[in-house]
């Protein structure tokens, strides 16, 4: 759901799940299966839907595609939630280009990483990029912090400084360290909508006090990610704790490298897409694959009754 906490300031809350974007076995775009993917999320209640995250494979892909893919889901989401769209470019100016299009295009926001491949050693270059980027659009951010994956981190006095930043408006928190998020309840109370970004974290988090999730294997099992969000927000550990037990071994395929691969074969074998992937990354083989999918297939085998929602 989207909320306001004033009349002119979003406040995004709920399950974000970070989409795969879906490709035919030669790594080109595969539009219907990714737009047949986010029915079935919308359908099973998230807040909102973020597309060309890392899961969504940013990187891999030309300027051009990126546009086309997000435009498209635009079009497809029509306005039922909030459609955000990950910014993953190499330079700044990449950067403001890219939030000045997906604006034109009707977005909702973004979730706004660092500059990509540059791992910076002065904090005031990353606040820098921040605040530019934000100058660019008029729409709401999610900023992503990740440096285990992307050597830049932004630490909690460095969200304080953003503050004054009004189109800053959330953060994915995927540092791994859920010290984090009291910190930035402490030093910032409720100025960010917090989002937890690290599946395997999600309880653990919530118990901290978090806004969001911003989902990846929950993709694939987009009912029981839902339904485990719901527990946890409406406080049934005990529910909660069962849910979580049978759900952390899939929840651990998203903090590998391989994430990518592994949620969308996972993704596969849930019948919600495929598992091709756009070169450097190359199909799962062997002995990893079916150690994959072992993990994959016995969740699915095991995986739990539901309550029925009322009508």
């Amino acid at each position: 759901m989207q909320t306001q906490k004033n009349s002119s300031t979003p406040f995004w809350e709920g399950v974000f799940p970070a989409i795969t974007t879906q490709m035919h076995r030669d790594g080109s775009l595969d539009i219907e299966s990714t737009a047949r993917h986010s029915e079935a999320l919308i359908a099973s209640g998230v807040s909102g839907i973020v597309y060309l995250g890392s899961l969504g494979e940013n990187q891999a892909m030309s300027g051009e595609e990126k546009r086309l893919v997000f435009n498209e889901m635009i079009k497809v989401v029509a306005g039922r939630i909030p459609v955000l769209s990950g910014v993953a470019e190499t330079s700044t100016a990449e950067a403001v280009r890219y939030v000045r299009d997906g604006e034109a295009a009707g977005a909702d926001g973004f979730m706004l990483m660092p500059a990509m491949n540059y791992k910076s050693p002065d904090p005031e270059e990353t606040l820098a990029h921040f605040r530019t980027v934000a100058a660019a659009t008029g729409l709401p951010i999610m900023i992503y912090n990740n440096p285990i994956a992307y050597g830049n981190d932004i630490t909690p006095e460095m969200f304080a400084q953003l503050a004054d930043t009004k189109n800053f408006v959330a953060l994915k928190e995927s540092s791994g360290n859920t010290r984090r998020i009291t910190d930035l309840h402490n030093l910032l109370g409720g100025r960010y909508a917090i989002f937890t970004g690290v599946d395997d974290l999600a309880l653990e988090s919530a118990v901290l006090g978090i806004d969001g999730w911003v989902a990846g294997t929950g993709i694939a099992f987009p009912h029981e990610n839902q339904h485990l969000w719901e527990l946890m927000k409406g406080g049934e550990w005990a529910k909660a704790v069962e849910l979580y037990r049978w759900f952390t071994p899939l929840l651990h395929l998203d903090t590998h490298v391989k994430f990518v691969q592994y949620i969308k074969l996972c993704v596969q074998e849930c019948g919600l897409g495929q598992e091709w992937t756009r070169a450097p990354r190359l199909p799962l083989s062997g002995h990893e694959r079916d150690a994959i999918l072992k993990i994959i297939h016995a969740g699915i085998e095991t995986r739990p009754a539901l309550p029925k929602k009322a009508a």
